[in-house]
Formats: C-alpha cells, sequence, structure tokens
C-alpha cells in the first residue's frame, strides 16, 4: 500500500468515513476556518486560515510577505483541515466520552491566482464568507491588491477524506443512575459592534443584517 493509498482513505472508526462529495461541500461550505499544514525546509507548518469553497476550488489569501505561503503557493504539498465540533459525548465513564464531529481534509498543490484574476478570487471570497459585502465597499487599490497572495486548492478525486461522528454515547456499563448523554454544540452570530471611528447615524449594512439574521 503507496502513503497515496493510506492518505486516500478513513482506516481507524472507518464506519465514520463518508465518501460522497456532498458531504465534503457540506462541511467546508458551514466553516469558514481551516488549519493549512505543509512542510517547510525539513519542518512542519500549520496555520488557520479563513477560507471560501467556490465550486471545485477553495480560495485562501495573505501576505506576499509570509514565505511559507509563498513555499505553497509554488506547488508544494498542502492539507487543509476542516473540523466543526457539534457536541460533547458524555458517558457514564471517562474511557466512552467522545464528540459529535464533522472533519474534512482537503489534499494537493496550492496554486498561486493570477495577478489579474486576483481581484475577482478576493471578491469571491469575501462574497462566500460575508454574501454582498462587496458592494458595500471601495474597491482595492493596486498596492493592496500587490501586497495580497491569493491562493486555490482545487478538489480533486481521491483528494479528499471526511469523518463524521453523530451519535449518543456507548452504554457502557449501562448504569441508569449516572446521567449520560450529548450536550450539542454550535457557533451563533451577535448583535454587530460598530468601529469606533463610523458614524453612529451610519446603519448596519445589508450583508452585516443578513449575517446576523440567518440563525
Amino acid at each position: 500500500m503507496t502513503t497515496t493509498d493510506r492518505l486516500d482513505r478513513i482506516h481507524r472508526l472507518s464506519e465514520r468515513a463518508r465518501a460522497d462529495r456532498d458531504d465534503l461541500d457540506a462541511i467546508l461550505d458551514a466553516a469558514s476556518v481551516g488549519t493549512l499544514a505543509t512542510v517547510v525546509d525539513g519542518l512542519p507548518w500549520a496555520v488557520p486560515m479563513l477560507y471560501a469553497r467556490v465550486g471545485d476550488r477553495i480560495l485562501l489569501h495573505g501576505s506576499t510577505g509570509a514565505g511559507a505561503l509563498r513555499h505553497v503557493a509554488a506547488g508544494a504539498p498542502a492539507a487543509l483541515s476542516v473540523t466543526l465540533l457539534d457536541g460533547l459525548v458524555l458517558a457514564d465513564n471517562l474511557y466512552n466520552h467522545s464528540a459529535n464531529y464533522r472533519s474534512a481534509v482537503v489534499r494537493g498543490a496550492l496554486t498561486s491566482v493570477p495577478t489579474d484574476e486576483s481581484d475577482a478570487a478576493l471578491i469571491e471570497l469575501s462574497d462566500a464568507l460575508i454574501p454582498g459585502r462587496s458592494t458595500e465597499v471601495r474597491v482595492a487599490s493596486r498596492k493592496e491588491l500587490a501586497a495580497t497572495l491569493a491562493v486555490e486548492l482545487t478538489i480533486a478525486p481521491g483528494g479528499w477524506t471526511v469523518k463524521v461522528r453523530d451519535a449518543p454515547p456507548s452504554e457502557g456499563a449501562g448504569d441508569p443512575d449516572v446521567w449520560a448523554g450529548v450536550v450539542p454544540l454550535r457557533t451563533v452570530t451577535d448583535d454587530p459592534i460598530r468601529a469606533p471611528w463610523v458614524n453612529a447615524t451610519t446603519p448596519v449594512p445589508e450583508s452585516v443584517r443578513r449575517l446576523v439574521s440567518r440563525e
């Protein structure tokens, strides 16, 4: 078995693996932060990054001054890992405590978005995270675009894995006098907070109102 074969499938608790592309897309679309990992000069490198899935592409961006990001943009093998923690699973013993989660890993080589397409890619990334925001702000300057590195990771067949747990705790000893169950977890938006330099009379824009009200 080659290294690629080992990475292409879930081996431990394989019954939790999901092979449907729809499951992958649902996880990627539900989250907005993933951990991008690679090896730089023989040393492990991992950093959390905002991302957005647009079709078969995962868009990310960072500073052109980030040497490790330039390294992966030049074609170094990389992996993006995303996890959604849906609940803490409490059993009647610590050994069987667990968590309900959805996780995905996408592997491949990142490529730089061409300079003449970087502005459009950054708009796609922004609007995937906050739909409509790009129409409410000024356009990026040439200096800002020159300082920003937009990269993309293509979702390819066999280049990803998904693992999901969505179940109650194992029975363990089945002691009815010890509480066991699931504590659901979720991320919610709160009331938006105006920046100190924004006029108090400036209304909250539509994109932010939609973001807050979609709970």
